[in-house]
């Protein structure tokens, strides 16, 4: 009687059985990597152009603007603000023109102006003005959507 040969697998059975462990193993946990690094940044704020932000606030920068600098942060709500400085004279006429609808701060105030604005409770526009010697206003535009 013969002796039967042993049944060895062959040699590309065990490079697929590898890559499919790999695949059912491997898979779920790089997709939760990279879950977690995606979910890490969402909501970061970084800057933007300024012409973009006042857009998003329904406004625009004084053509007398200096030293602007504008962010914005993103995730279900998005934020943006922008801050610059302005001649503390030409204030009063920039917030008449860009935001009419504009009613004094409800809630206290700190600086020495605060306009709140709000288009249709969907987006809420903050101006907060602070004269920092008699003749610069530093401004700050704050605007949020729901």
């Amino acid at each position: 009687m013969k002796k039967a040969k042993p049944v060895r697998p062959r040699p590309w059975t065990w490079v697929w059985a590898s890559v499919v462990v790999t695949l059912f193993c491997g898979g779920p946990i790089a997709l939760l990597a990279w879950g977690a690094m995606a979910w890490s940044e969402i909501g970061e704020t970084e800057q933007v152009d300024c012409a973009e932000v006042m857009t998003f606030a329904r406004g625009s920068l004084p053509a007398s603007a200096e030293d602007a600098r504008c962010t914005a942060a993103h995730w279900q709500d998005t934020t943006a603000t922008a801050e610059f400085r302005m001649p503390r004279s030409a204030v009063a006429g920039w917030l008449e023109a860009t935001y009419p609808a504009g009613k004094p701060a409800a809630f206290s105030c700190t600086q020495d102006r605060c306009v709140d604005v709000s288009y249709d409770e969907m987006l809420y526009v903050h101006v907060r003005v602070t004269y920092e010697d008699g003749v610069t206003a530093l401004v700050r535009v704050e605007a949020f959507d729901t």
